[in-house]
């Protein structure tokens, strides 16, 4: 296994900052002489995350997830320790340096993902040089992309677009010569394989010919999928010949319900105060995109997914709903809707609920950028649209009607957690539908005190099924004795060598991850090897130790007597230890009329020099 050289690993993290890193995940703000937005980690609405680029330290104060750079790396992109440091050095342009002997590592060592990854990289290329190329497929590619579907050859530059040949063999034995793991050609999506064939040339039968193809980007900006576009080269045994579009199948890297198209490019100006622009398609993104509206996003195909919403509110709140103006589009704006509200999500509709079909790739192709700013001025708010959705004419509309409709809103509205948007969507709704607000309020109530009882009184899941519970965050043990010495000799560093001596190893309580760190931290100063705080990593070998520690680090502890801190530590494990002893010598002498064997001098002699000890009990001359 290859083992990457300390001076290396500390040169990545001095070079790399923190932010940087975070920020292509979740979008930060300056808070002070740090950094602070949503956790990346969990739901939440109020940001609790903070990043120190000083320390080089994250720490979410909801959940309790907290790191370094690697770690930081290693958790959102499913990584080994090394494949992080690796990612980081290739991402930022810093060689990476193995101990003499260990080498680097084989293809065989590489993740199953970083294969795939690493695959797509390569098929996205692949494609791009067929588009570009001087053959019958490129210049059909080229031309159907220009003429008929009218964007400019920059735009296939910068997002890669590209050609899949009609029969096509010419990828699968590029990534043969690459010498990807039988597993990665297998599960990568790109190929029909056949259960039990043997890999090879003749058995990666390629699940793209003659389409044009798109690539699927995730919000770090890598290629995990294909949205591949019928065309007339388009062969006729295809098995999906008649679907126009097909994507690529879910694989270890792709669930395409958890990422959006082009939110790796949008999160950025959203992230500065721009509303994300959710289109339904890929092709809409790209003209969006192609006239200036950098915002713009769209699913995968499927519907809209609560984790894609929960993804977008990392980086804003604001989400503007441009589907077409059919009624198609309407539906995928309804479903939409209670899912965006229970997000949290602000959410206003261009152009739905209107007489006037709207498709924006037309409206942009034919007006630019002026056509955006035309659809906004008629925009709809959440309610507004809900209700000319489902009740176009109020004041034609019966008593029974406007109750009917009334219901659905309510349903609606309880989406949103927050009181305060329940009453402004309640107030909305009254006016919209011409109702008195006290009347619509007493409905709601009524509603939502009906769904609370049949919540509770929903029957238990039945046997062998599992009811979700909540998920509670994972915190360290705060309260111990050696919680509070492991805090005190990373802060305050000249403790360490004096506690090495004073305080007995065996003493140390090693049931948790405090007590086995303070341990093999005070091993390392009693034998003058003591890294430094900032040189740790070699010391930690699992990845609750890693998160305990930069919990530790990230917030410095205010103290007036650090000393009296560390002394009290110390008084309490040495009566956590010898107390227990106390009571076992005094019912041995209890009963030493009944067991002859006992020696009573020497137990009342071991009771008085522990009693002893405990009147005067350890300290560290350093914290007086």
């Amino acid at each position: 296994m290859p083992v990457i050289k300390p001076t290396c690993l500390r040169d990545v993290k001095l070079r790399v900052n923190i932010v940087d890193v975070v920020s292509r995940v979740a979008t930060l703000r300056k808070a002070g002489s740090r950094f602070k937005g949503l956790c990346p980690f969990h739901n939440e609405k109020s940001p609790s995350f903070h990043v120190d680029p000083d320390k080089g330290f994250y720490k979410c104060f909801g959940c309790g997830k907290a790191g370094d750079v690697i770690t930081f790396v290693r958790e959102t992109e499913q990584l080994t320790f090394t494949e992080a440091i690796e990612t980081l050095g290739k991402r930022f342009g810093i060689p990476i340096e193995y101990e003499e002997g260990s080498g680097g590592p084989s293809r065989e060592e590489r993740s199953l993902r970083q294969e795939i990854f690493d695959i797509h990289e390569t098929a996205a290329e692949h494609f791009h040089q067929i588009f570009k190329g001087a053959s019958v497929t490129g210049d059909w590619m080229r031309a159907y992309w220009t003429d008929k579907r009218r964007f400019t050859r920059e735009l296939a530059d910068e997002f890669k677009i590209g050609a899949a040949e009609p029969g096509d063999a010419t990828l699968g034995a590029a990534l043969l010569k690459k010498k990807y793991s039988e597993e990665a050609l297998r599960q990568c999506g790109l190929f029909f394989v056949r259960e039990g064939a043997v890999l090879g040339l003749g058995s990666l039968k390629p699940r793209f010919r003659g389409r044009l193809m798109i690539p699927i980007r995730d919000h770090q900006g890598r290629v995990v999928a294909f949205t591949a576009r019928q065309t007339d080269l388009t062969p006729e045994d295809d098995p999906a010949r008649e679907a126009k579009y097909v994507n690529s199948p879910e694989t270890p890297i792709f669930t395409k319900g958890n990422l959006l198209f082009n939110l790796d490019r949008a999160r950025d100006p959203a992230g500065k105060g721009a509303p994300f622009v959710l289109v339904e398609g890929q092709l809409d993104a790209l003209r969006s995109w192609s006239v200036g509206l950098k915002t713009a996003i769209a699913p995968q195909g499927t519907s809209i997914t609560e984790s894609q919403l929960v993804l977008l509110r990392r980086y804003s709140t604001q989400v503007e709903c441009f589907f077409d103006g059919d009624g198609a589009g309407q539906k995928a704006a309804l479903r939409f809707l209670p899912m965006a509200l229970k997000a949290g999500l602000e959410v206003r509709f261009l152009g739905g609920a209107t007489d006037t079909k709207i498709d924006p790739d037309l409206l942009f192709l034919e007006k630019g950028l002026a056509g955006y700013d035309e659809v906004r001025k008629n925009a709809l708010s959440a309610m507004a649209f809900a209700c000319r959705a489902l009740l176009p004419a109020p004041e034609n509309a019966t008593p029974e009607q406007k109750a009917r409709v009334a219901q659905d809103l309510h349903a609606l509205i309880l989406n949103a957690e927050s009181e305060v948007a329940r009453s402004q969507f309640l107030a909305e709704a009254a006016g919209l539908l011409r109702l008195p607000l006290s009347a619509l309020q007493r409905d709601f109530d009524t509603q939502r005190l009906r769904q609370n009882r049949q919540q509770a009184a929903r029957p238990p899941a039945p046997a062998g099924e599992e009811t979700p519970a909540p998920v509670a965050p994972k915190t360290a043990t705060k309260d111990t004795s050696e919680h509070h010495l492991l805090l005190m000799i990373l802060h305050f560093e000249a403790f360490g060598r004096s506690l090495s001596t004073t305080l007995p190893h065996d003493w140390i309580d090693t049931t948790h991850a405090a007590g086995v760190l303070l341990n093999r931290f005070l091993a390392e100063f009693e034998q003058d090897s003591w890294p430094g705080r900032e040189h740790l990593d070699t010391l930690l070998e699992t990845p609750e130790e890693r998160t305990l520690v930069a919990s530790l680090l990230f917030e410095a502890p205010q103290l007036d007597d650090p000393g009296k801190v560390v002394n009290e530590a110390l008084r309490q494990i040495q009566a956590r230890v010898l107390e227990p002893r106390i009571r076992q010598i005094e019912l041995a002498l209890a009963n030493t009329h009944a067991d002859s064997n006992v020696d009573a001098n020497s137990l009342f002699k071991e009771l008085l020099d522990i009693k002893r000890q405990l009147r005067a009990p350890l300290r560290l001359p350093l914290a007086e």
